[in-house]
């Protein structure tokens, strides 16, 4: 069973015991931390679709340590010109495991979206573009 879920901006494919490095949280080392944007939910071949992200599903997470990441260096230059600037910087990390992904709900929603028809909204059509003469 795996999972895509966005967890501080960026998407991830998780599965249980998984190690993810994301980008700082705002918890403390060893708390328990819950994501509810569950986008894709897989279960051995069955697969649910969020529009945008599955109701009552969910990612349970522990956090294991905040860090930074490896040096990247940023290096600009102009040919010819005598241009050259050279700038780094180390990302703040978190490290987390995925506990569990629970998706209770999720089949419920699949069966309530595909019963419930919504009526077609109304478009306008817009109006046609003139052609412009071209002289040759």
């Amino acid at each position: 069973m795996y999972a895509i879920v966005e967890i501080a901006g960026q998407q991830f494919k998780v599965s249980k015991d998984l190690k993810v490095y994301v980008n700082r949280l705002a918890s403390e080392e060893g708390s328990k931390i819950s994501f509810d944007k569950v986008l894709l939910l897989d279960d051995n071949g069955s697969v649910t679709l969020g529009a945008p992200a599955i109701e009552g599903a969910s990612v349970e997470a522990k956090v294991l340590q905040h860090l930074k990441g490896d040096k990247v260096i940023i290096f600009k230059k102009k040919r010819r010109k005598g241009y050259k600037k050279r700038n780094g910087h180390r990302q703040y990390l978190t490290q987390i495991v995925i506990e569990g992904i629970t998706a209770s709900g999720a089949k419920k929603a699949a069966v309530e979206a595909s019963t419930e028809e919504a009526p077609a909204p109304k478009v306008k059509k817009a109006p046609k573009a003139k052609k412009e003469d071209t002289q040759e």
